[in-house]
């Protein structure tokens, strides 16, 4: 017999960027402290552009056009780069312990999972789609859905996901601030070539609805669950509120992860688990502070660690590996290594010793 799973669904009419993050952040927890089964979280954004957790919004985002346009825009709680959103892309948070059995371990592993339901969902409604590491879905080389995800609640697992079923390019181009670095590398100067949505891939207009039961459904056959279409409960609203309270409405969180504007060095590269960038300082030959933000995939636990390992520490490249290795684990910052992260500080050290 099926287990069962919560489905809280909203196809209807969008929501704010505060309610709909603030409702995924509150999945894992509910899962985590309040016995709940697995939840899937099905909905569409007022127009709105978001920011991974460590990246810096006032870099990434021209936010007096977002102003201008009416673009609402926040900072998630779970790592990757700027997504923009609205009534015509379906946004999906799923709460999740991280030992389900159908689940594969690590970030890597889950974004593989949770892609073969994506997969299978598209090819419901006509479209062959395969997993692009390290978390984008694409059909034909270019991309229709990116993954996103982590983990603040012990076990449970926040899964992210935003389904291009439309998608406006020139919205993109107007609000985003994009690095130079990922305009050489992906091409951003001609985002058409590289991006592509439901209805041009089908060549008709297929309903946002039509999409989502797809998604339904392919959860539905990959976990062997049935869906139970929910909503919050009182523990569930609460802890919704205190998010939208404490992030989504908080000018300290939205604004969080600012990179420094003047006297440290920066080092930048695109690596597999996203764009790198370390911010640093010296007091002699010694690291005065560090700073590592970029669009990849980590815990504000894991940054701090290495943060602190590099802290008044020699800025020789044999004493950066080693205080490095010396706290480092598997997949601290999903697809980078110890010698990455050496590289992007001596760039940064070596640009900071030019000021």
């Amino acid at each position: 017999m099926p287990t069962h799973w919560r489905l809280f669904k909203n196809s209807l009419t969008p929501v704010s960027t505060a309610e709909g993050l603030a409702v995924d952040d509150a999945l894992p927890q509910a899962v985590a402290h309040n016995h709940s089964p697995p939840i899937l979280h099905l909905y569409t954004f007022v127009p709105s552009v978001n920011v991974g957790k460590y990246q810096d919004i006032e870099a990434a985002l021209k936010l007096e056009r977002c102003r201008a346009r009416g673009i609402e825009f926040s900072r998630r709680s779970t790592g990757g780069g700027t997504v923009i959103m609205g009534p015509d892309i379906v946004a999906l948070g799923l709460g999740i312990n991280v030992d389900y059995p159908a689940l594969k371990k690590g970030v890597g592993g889950v974004f593989e999972s949770l892609s073969i339901v994506l997969i299978r969902a598209l090819e419901k409604i006509g479209i062959k789609a395969y997993f692009q590491p390290k978390n984008d879905l694409e059909v034909g080389g270019k991309k229709i859905a990116g993954l996103s995800a982590a983990s603040e609640a012990g076990k449970s697992l926040l899964f992210h996901t935003s389904l291009l079923v439309d998608f406006d390019v020139g919205l993109m181009t107007d609000i985003m601030n994009t690095p130079l670095i990922k305009l050489k590398d992906k091409g951003y100067n001609c985002f058409s070539q590289r991006m592509t949505t439901v209805r041009r891939q089908l060549g008709r207009d297929v309903p946002v609805d039509n999409v989502m039961e797809a998604i339904e459904e392919a959860f539905e056959e990959e976990f062997n669950i049935h869906f139970k279409e929910d909503a919050p409960d009182e523990w569930e609203k609460m802890t919704i509120r205190r998010f939208i309270e404490e992030r989504y409405t908080n000018q300290e969180w939205i604004f969080s992860h600012k990179h420094p504007r003047s006297r440290m060095g920066i080092g930048q590269l695109k690596t597999k688990g996203g764009l790198l960038e370390v911010y640093l300082s010296l007091s002699g030959a010694s690291i005065e502070n560090v700073l590592i933000t970029g669009d990849f995939f980590s815990t504000s636990e894991d940054l701090h660690c290495l943060e602190n390992a590099l802290k008044w520490t020699s800025s020789r490249k044999e004493d950066i590996v080693k205080n490095l290795s010396s706290v480092w684990h598997n997949e601290m910052i999903y697809g980078l290594d110890v010698p990455t992260l050496t590289e992007a500080i001596l760039k940064a050290k070596e640009n900071q010793v030019r000021l």
